[in-house]
């Protein structure tokens, strides 16, 4: 269901471990999801990577639970605002947690499964990878995948996907902006990125990614003030004394994540 294993360096490695089923987000996988990341959450891994095996990196909600559920005595309302409200912590949950997170998408990322990589700080994926947002082809408006994505690439964009349910290539969803490397090997790409990151202050990566998305949801006015408060916090710390003072002495800096 999910695999998880961790470097020396301080990387967690969370792989969605379901390719007979396409790595659909079934509650189970969601619920299995959620535990992992409280988990690291409150460890001392460095950086996260999400992966997937198998060629479809996730499909999205599980389509089968779904229908299954439609003999419900409710017609499935409960059990489907059950599997929203579990998506959506489990997406919360990536863009809050402490460390960064990478998506190393090697095939295809549909509807929730988009909404994942969009939810990662940055994302690799192979020139092989497509995405796309295919709910209108049965019906179903992808209306959560749209909170993720249109923040990761914009409002026109997402409703280019949204709308049409088209297949985006690896190279266009980069230009895009839901992707940050198109890479043969889109896990070793992202290790390297993961562990450049796990070699940094670790105090100053949690401040950032904290304070970056405090300040992405406010009127500029009040970003400016959220992060130059986070930047004044940012400079008191002791990493950050010893940052400057190693970068003036022309030496490399010893770390102490406080």
């Amino acid at each position: 269901m999910l695999s998880r294993h961790r470097t020396e360096t301080g990387v967690e490695w969370l792989v969605l471990n379901r390719p007979a089923a396409r790595n659909a987000l079934s509650l189970e996988m969601l619920t299995a999801l959620e535990a992992a990341l409280a988990d690291i959450a409150t460890s001392d891994t460095r950086c996260v990577i999400l992966a997937a095996e198998g060629p479809v990196f996730s499909s999205g909600h599980d389509l089968k639970e779904m229908r299954a559920h439609r003999e419900d005595p409710d017609g499935g309302r409960g059990f489907y605002t059950q599997a929203m409200a579990a998506c959506a912590r489990v997406m919360q949950a990536v863009v809050n947690l402490p460390q960064p997170v990478i998506a190393a998408v090697e095939g295809v990322a549909t509807a929730a499964g988009c909404q994942l990589v969009a939810s990662c700080d940055l994302a690799v994926a192979t020139p092989n990878a497509r995405f796309c947002t295919p709910g209108v082809d049965i019906g179903l408006f992808c209306s959560t995948p749209a909170v993720a994505i249109s923040r990761a690439i914009g409002r026109r964009a997402a409703m280019d996907m949204l709308l049409t349910g088209r297949m985006v290539e690896a190279e266009e969803a980069r230009a895009m902006g839901l992707l940050n490397r198109v890479a043969a090997d889109a896990r070793a790409t992202a290790l390297a990125l993961a562990e450049g990151i796990a070699a940094r202050s670790q105090l100053t990566i949690r401040m950032g990614k904290a304070g970056f998305n405090a300040q992405a949801t406010c009127a500029l006015p009040e970003a400016y003030a959220q992060a130059a408060a986070v930047m004044v916090d940012n400079m008191m710390a002791e990493d950050a004394k010893e940052g400057i003072g190693a970068f003036l002495e022309k030496r490399a800096p010893q770390w102490q994540d406080k």
